[in-house]
């Protein structure tokens, strides 16, 4: 090389290290691109993306080509180098030339495009899967024959070289993560009914249903003068139907039908028990992502939930599920939780029976859901016995006050928040 000019060679080492910058550009913006959003922009057929798509299909065909590339410019530059040094420094160069070589490269064809490719990334790919694609056909024999060399290597190793195809796939921690870090993108009410689709599975019917002491129903044992007063009367849509106690159901009556045997004047015990429709029952531990399908699945509206013996612990509705997405239906006053009395100190003096995720929902606080179901449950577990009246205790930084206790369990409570929204009573 010695007849070539130096500034031949001055230009040929220039050209060699943007070639590296090139290479190394590459490689770091296809990695770092973002798999969604290149997955959107095939949909919509955009050239850049699905050619930069076929690329990521085969990686190690994809690192294979660039990584030949990437060395053999950096190779040959280091050697032109070498040459330039030695002609302008003796043998002294070859040192001048490792030193000097090292720190351009690093700066100009390593860090500087790499981070400028890391920041644009789909700009970057979409340019250069332009040239990559048919180098990686021109050069296909050679990085084939690189890659088989390596996957032996690897499978010496016991590592499988099959790609993951869950690698790019989100579990629902992930999602959860993404839709919270899309809060200017997504409006705010429609990234809580995403939270809440996403923690459907972290929730049992057992969580959200209406205790079996506060099922509203139909005991057909009572005179027809005081059934027809309480179907007039009722607020809820559907009700069950049956005899002395809530273990005897005998159905589940839609209200609708109740105006049809009015307007006959066919409204008995028989007809009403006649028109309800067959009880369906929910395991107590079911997690309500699954319960929502069966719902849909049995055309179901509401149901029964029973334990593992069979015993009837609960009622569950659609209506109930749904508020775990979309929150409630209602905020007016005059349909304020029953269990839960606004006093003029802004305290709040509140029925222990009620479940945690209710309470947290209506008054937007933030108890602990993990253990006890109640709130008598919370209290009992927090103080390890069964409080007297005029107790106090600060439980997850809220102010309680025992009221009342009876049959060994907290009756009332006297609350003091730092705020409060109120909302409606479950069942429907």
């Amino acid at each position: 090389m010695s007849d070539i000019p130096l500034s031949v060679l001055a230009g040929l080492l220039i050209f060699l290290m943007l070639c590296s910058a090139f290479f190394s550009a590459s490689e770091t913006s296809m990695m770092a691109i973002n798999r969604y959003r290149l997955r959107h922009l095939v949909a919509k057929k955009y050239p850049a993306a699905q050619r930069v798509s076929q690329l990521l299909e085969k990686p190690d065909r994809l690192i294979g080509v660039i990584l030949l590339g990437n060395n053999f410019v950096n190779i040959f530059a280091s050697s032109i180098g070498t040459v330039i040094a030695v002609e302008l420094w003796g043998e002294a160069g070859i040192v001048i030339a490792a030193t000097s070589l090292t720190i351009l490269i690093l700066i100009f064809s390593e860090v500087t495009p790499k981070t400028i490719a890391a920041l644009y990334p789909e700009r970057i790919a979409f340019s250069s899967s332009f040239f990559i694609k048919p180098l990686l056909k021109i050069f296909y024999p050679l990085v084939w024959l690189l890659n088989s060399s390596s996957n032996f290597l690897i499978k010496l190793m016991g590592l499988s070289t099959e790609q993951n195809q869950d690698t790019h796939r989100l579990n629902s921690d992930e999602l959860r993560t993404v839709v919270l870090e899309a809060e200017g993108i997504i409006p705010k009410r429609h990234q809580q009914m995403l939270l809440g689709i996403l923690d459907l599975e972290k929730v049992t019917v057992e969580d959200i249903m209406v205790p079996r002491n506060e099922i509203v129903g139909i005991d057909l044992n009572e005179p027809i003068d005081v059934i027809t007063e309480q179907l007039a009367s009722t607020q809820h849509t559907r009700l069950p139907l049956y005899r002395e106690d809530i273990d005897n159901m005998v159905g589940i009556l839609h209200v609708r039908k109740v105006l049809r045997l009015f307007q006959q004047e066919e409204l008995t015990k028989e007809t009403l028990e006649k028109n309800a429709r067959d009880l369906y029952f929910v395991p107590e531990g079911t997690p309500l992502n699954t319960q929502l399908l069966n719902f849909q699945r049995h055309k179901r509206r509401i149901g029964l939930v029973v334990n593992e013996y069979g015993d009837i612990q609960g009622l569950v509705t659609l209506e109930d599920i749904l508020e775990e997405i979309v929150g409630d239906f209602t905020t007016s006053p005059d349909t304020l939780n029953p269990d839960i009395h606004p006093q003029e100190d802004s305290t709040f003096l509140v029925d222990a029976s009620i479940t945690v995720r209710e309470l947290n929902r209506i008054m937007q606080w933030h108890l602990p859901t993990e253990g006890p179901k109640t709130l008598n449950g919370l209290i009992l577990e927090y103080l390890e016995a069964i409080p007297e009246a005029g107790t106090s205790l600060r439980l997850a930084g809220y102010p309680i006050e025992i009221v009342q206790t009876a049959n060994n369990a907290v009756k009332i409570v006297r609350i003091r928040p730092n705020q409060w929204q109120p909302s409606a009573r479950k069942q429907r």
